[in-house]
Parts: structure tokens; sequence; C-alpha cells
């Protein structure tokens, strides 16, 4: 799928990026949702009826809502829409997983089991049909007006940048963008830059990170040891944050070139000194879905204590459904969930008070054991893996994993990547911006052209350096594309 994407990526996106330069703008929207279903057939021709079908059904229904505008019929148009766009979800998502749990069940009870279905994820489908429902909602609570035009509506659900792996927008905030945005040069040469630094995440530190993770989950329970699993898991931890915003720097990077300004998705997560500051960081798009269209609607905070810890449980629930069908994502959602609940009963307040490092550790060590169940394959491999981080059996690093971990290269990956989770590059940059306020060149037209044009060419560098790399590795895994 990767080696798919990136054919696509560096074979077409040039053509389609030239195309929408040139075309007049009332084209643009319909090259760029050609673009996007050809992108998802690259994925699999058989579902790109299933993304038609979600298209087709909530323009229909999105109509229908607008015409029937403070009445009973909208609000069953409203939940037509959502039953349909959760009953596709849960049909290719979920299907599996529901049997599995419901043969379970029948063999306690000493009945016929019926066969788990073998159906493929479609991709995206979790980020496409969030976006969908978020539209119908908006439109029925009169936070969003009616899109009459079916291939604006179309492009938002399916736009290719985003479809895999977010950021999930909400439908207000491109739909101005849709039918009057702007392309200029500078926007298009901050595109690259972008988009070059979420290709150098992926391809630099989260695969190198991936590699050493799988050889640690590899491992089997009986020649594990502490120091071995806590590598595993550290470097799984930078994995999935250097592939996941690695993934949202090239979409917003390729929105933009078309003009469109995604919103951000992370905030420097790993910055975080608690459970709830954590979620306010990591996958920004998706806590603020499910802010907005469950937590409030359950009545958020302004329930009683019990209502509102209530609340957070479901979030969390579905937060951790949304992720994977398996029992190893509702633990992991759970436990977030009860921290957070801790955290709003009092812990938060005592945790204020601490000292700030003790505050980061304690939210990094929640974040870095619970990875585990995300990570691990099964209840039980993830079960004794967890257990093996806390059995302080500090022996020698496995042989699968040594030779990996014990190079200059991983030395110097390792001190990158730590940087590359805090703010450090970022105040650097700003720093030297700052002295160069110094230079009497400084705000020249041509000065700042030239600015820009280097900072390009250094993009491209490394966009070709991270395609080169990547080309050239078999292991390129991207994490959220099951999601």
């Amino acid at each position: 799928m990767l080696f798919s994407s990136l054919l696509f990526i560096y074979g077409f996106l040039p053509l389609v990026l030239m195309l929408h330069y040139f075309l007049p703008k009332k084209h643009r929207n319909k090259l760029l949702l050609a673009a996007s279903l050809l992108f998802f057939a690259w994925g699999g021709v058989s579902y790109s009826f299933i993304l038609i079908f979600s298209l087709l059904v909530n323009y229909l229904i999105g109509i229908q809502i607008d015409q029937h505008r403070g009445t009973v019929l909208a609000k069953r148009y409203l939940l037509l829409g959502i039953s349909l766009n959760l009953a596709n979800l849960i049909l290719f998502k979920y299907a599996g997983f529901l049997t599995w749990n419901l043969n379970w069940i029948l063999l306690q009870l000493g009945l016929s089991t019926i066969n788990i279905p073998n159906i493929l994820l479609p991709l995206g489908i979790s980020f496409y049909t969030f976006q969908a429902m978020s539209y119908l909602i908006d439109l029925y609570r009169n936070e969003a007006q009616v899109q009459k035009n079916f291939f604006r509506l179309s492009l938002y659900i399916s736009f290719f940048p985003q479809l895999i792996a977010g950021p999930i927008v909400r439908y207000q905030h491109l739909a101005r963008q849709l039918t009057n945005r702007v392309n200029h040069l500078t926007g298009f040469s901050y595109g690259i830059q972008r988009f070059s630094l979420g290709l150098a995440k992926k391809v630099l530190i989260a695969n190198p990170m991936g590699f050493v993770a799988d050889q640690a989950f590899s491992i089997p329970a009986a020649e594990l040891n502490s120091v071995t699993a806590w590598i595993g898991i550290l470097a799984y931890t930078f994995q999935i944050y250097f592939d996941f915003s690695g993934y949202s720097d090239m979409a917003i990077g390729l929105g933009r070139m078309f003009g469109f300004k995604l919103p951000e998705n992370f905030n420097f997560p790993y910055m975080a000194r608690s459970v709830r500051e954590f979620w306010q960081r990591w996958h920004i798009t998706l806590s603020d879905w499910f802010k907005n269209y469950l937590y409030f609607p359950l009545g958020g905070s302004r329930k009683s204590s019990a209502r509102v810890i209530l609340n957070l449980l479901i979030v969390f629930f579905a937060t951790s459904i949304w992720h994977g069908a398996s029992w190893n994502f509702v633990i992991w959602g759970m436990t977030h969930g009860i921290f957070m609940m801790l955290e709003r009963l009092g812990w938060g307040r005592i945790l204020d008070r601490l000292w700030r490092p003790i505050q980061h550790f304690y939210a990094l060590f929640i974040i870095v054991v619970t990875r585990v169940f995300f990570r691990a394959e099964g209840f039980e491999n993830a079960w004794t893996y967890f257990l093996e981080l806390f059995r302080f059996n500090f022996s020698n690093v496995h042989i699968t994993v040594l030779p990996h971990v014990t190079t200059n290269y991983f030395f110097v990956l390792t001190l990158v990547a730590i940087l590359s989770a805090t703010p450090f590059w970022l105040n650097l940059g700003r720093r030297l911006q700052s002295l160069s306020l110094h230079n009497r060149w400084q705000g020249h037209p041509y000065a700042i052209r030239l600015q820009s044009i280097s900072f390009v060419l250094l993009a491209l560098s490394g966009l070709a350096f991270s395609t080169v790399l990547l080309v050239g590795d078999t292991y390129n895994p991207f994490i959220y594309f099951r999601f």
C-alpha cells in the first residue's frame, strides 16, 4: 500500500499540481476530487464503491436536513445519516470483532459458533466517515450551510492528502476554502517544506525506531527481559509519534500546495504534564471531534461529578474502539480514561503542585507503558510484555535487538528523536531568526526571496534523500493506514 501511495505521490502529484495551477478555478475542485478517487482506488478498486456510496448518501441526506430545518423530519434524516455512516463503519471495521465475541459467548453456552467474516478494511474509512458525520451534525445544528454542489462536498469528505490518517477536518473549517482559496508561491513553498519535514520524520526516525520495536516485540516471552522490553516500547513510542505526526505534516503540506489550510494535529504531546494535557496535544482533531460530537451532547462538564466521569469513560471507550477492533485497544483507551477521571477527581490538583519533571515523568510513564496494549498482538502477548517491564530482569539486551541499538547511528538517532519530540528545533530557529534581525538586508525583498528559495531547495534536498531511503528500504510501515 505504501509503495502504491508513493507511486501516486511522485508519479501523479506533479501532474495534478501543474493542472491545478493552470486550470480555471471553477474546475480545480473537480480535478482534486478525481485525484482523490484515483488515490483511493489505487488502494483497492472494489472499495471505491464504498466511498462513492458514502458521498452520495451524505450529499442527499444533507439536502433533506436543510429542506426540513426546524422540523422532526430534519432530526430523523440526521439519525438516518448517522446510522448509515456507522453501519458502514461497523460492517467493514468491526464485523470480525463482533463475531469473535459472539462466538465466545456461544461457546460458553455450548452452542454452535458462526464463521468469522474475512472483510478487508477499506482505506481511510474511519477518517472519511467521521468527516461525513460532522457535516451532517453541523448542518442540523445550523453551524454550517448546506453544500448543494456535489463535487465540493465530495472533495471535503475524500480529499486525498488527509484521507488516510487525518487530520479530521470539520466542514465549516474548509467550507470557504472549497470556493475561495488563494494559491501563491509562499504557501506552495511552505507546503513543500512541511511535506519534506513530515517525510523525514517518517523515514529518518519512525522507520528505524519501528524496526527496533518490531524486533523486541517478536521475541518469545521466555527469552524476553526487562531491558529489551523497555527498549522495544520506548522505540515504539517514538515510532508511533513520528509516523503519525509525520503523515499529518505531509497532509498539511500537500493541502497547502493546493491552497488549503488544514488544522494542526499535534503539539509536542510528549511534553505533556498530565494525561489530560497529552490528549490536548495528541491527535488534536480526533479529540476535538469526540468533544464536539459526543462529550458535549452527553452533557460535558455541566452535569454532576458522577455523570461527568461517566461521560469521560464513554468518550474514551469510543476513542479506543475507533483506533481498532480489539480488546487491547479498549484496555489502552480505558486506562487513559481512568487516569483522566482521577485527575478530575483531585489527583490533577495535587499533580499541579509537584515539581515539573515529576509531572512530565508521570505523564510519559502512563503514555509509554500503556502503548504495550496498542502495539502487541493479542491480550496474552500484551500482558506478558507488560509484566516483563516490571520484573526488573536487567540482564543483557536480547541478541535480536542488541546489534541494532549499540551503534553510533542509533545513539544519534535517539538523540535526534528526543530533541525532535520537544520544541528544541523550533526554539532554535526562532533564536536564529531573532539574531538575523540585526542584518541590514533583513526585510529586503530580494533577501526574503532568496531565503524562500533556500528553504525550498533545502526541503527538496531532504525530500530527495528521504525518498531514496524509502524506496531502497523494504521496511516502510504506516501505522495509521489500518485506521
